[in-house]
């Protein structure tokens, strides 16, 4: 389709303006990117894999109801959006303790938590995106405490949904991060989920082996991030079949 006028270019993904009001078209680039961008490299086909996983999980959860921004894929590297307001808050869903989380509260590496833990990260690149409490979030007036129970139940309903997926091709969920937005019917506002769902959004394990399968590979250099989105698509019946022109793998490019 013809480009548009560009609305906003993150580290992953551009958004153009759509071709109806209240729609935006959502462009997956091929850009790994990990501490805060201060390592980079650029993956050929990444963006491909991301746009087709990121779809069939947003169907996934239209399916059971969980409302979201997607409407439709455009083509190999563009989907079509609703527009929505961001709340500057990057939702995180946590079932086994990895990253930040592990080094925060000295927890093993794996260790599977009490219970799903939710927590709310800031979103703002030059502050490294910092953890913050619902205090905070309430008295800077990021989100009302109703926005806050909606996007736990939300959070939790979308966890609930990728731990089934992933259980049932043999991966384990270990956590993941979500962006919610509102959309404004008349004067009524809805919370639904935004942004992506992809293994840049997400960490995944093999269960038997360990092996990890999302972008701690390239963050922790643990092998060829391409070969471990292209299992996680494989696993789902996301993969593109060969001889359609499609590239069936992403590699590394620089």
């Amino acid at each position: 389709m013809s480009r548009r006028k560009i609305l906003y270019e993150g580290k992953a993904k551009i958004l153009y303006e759509g071709p109806e009001p209240g729609t935006l078209v959502q462009y997956f680039k091929d850009d790994a990117t990990a501490y805060n961008a201060e390592k980079k490299a650029v993956i050929d086909g990444k963006g491909a894999l991301n746009n087709r996983l990121s779809e069939f999980f947003m169907r996934g959860l239209t399916a059971i109801g969980v409302p979201n921004h997607f409407i439709k894929r455009l083509n190999m590297r563009e989907q079509l959006i609703r527009q929505v307001e961001i709340i500057p808050l990057e939702v995180i869903v946590r079932n086994f303790a990895a990253g930040s989380l592990g080094k925060r509260l000295g927890i093993e590496e794996g260790t599977q938590l009490p219970r799903p833990i939710v927590e709310f990260c800031y979103k703002d690149d030059s502050l490294g995106d910092p953890l913050v409490s619902e205090e905070h979030i309430i008295a800077f007036g990021w989100a009302s405490q109703q926005d806050l129970d909606d996007m736990v139940a939300l959070a939790l309903r979308v966890n609930d949904f990728l731990s089934g997926v992933m259980l049932a091709v043999g991966i384990r969920l270990v956590d993941f991060k979500i962006e919610i937005g509102r959309v404004w019917d008349g004067d009524y506002q809805r919370l639904i989920v935004a942004d992506e769902i992809s293994p840049d959004s997400c960490r995944l394990w093999d269960i038997e082996t360990g092996r990890k399968l999302d972008k701690d590979v390239f963050r922790r250099d643990l092998g060829d991030l391409a070969d471990a989105y292209t299992e996680v698509a494989r696993r789902l019946g996301v993969l593109p079949k060969g001889g359609n022109g499609e590239n069936p793998r992403p590699r590394l490019v620089n």
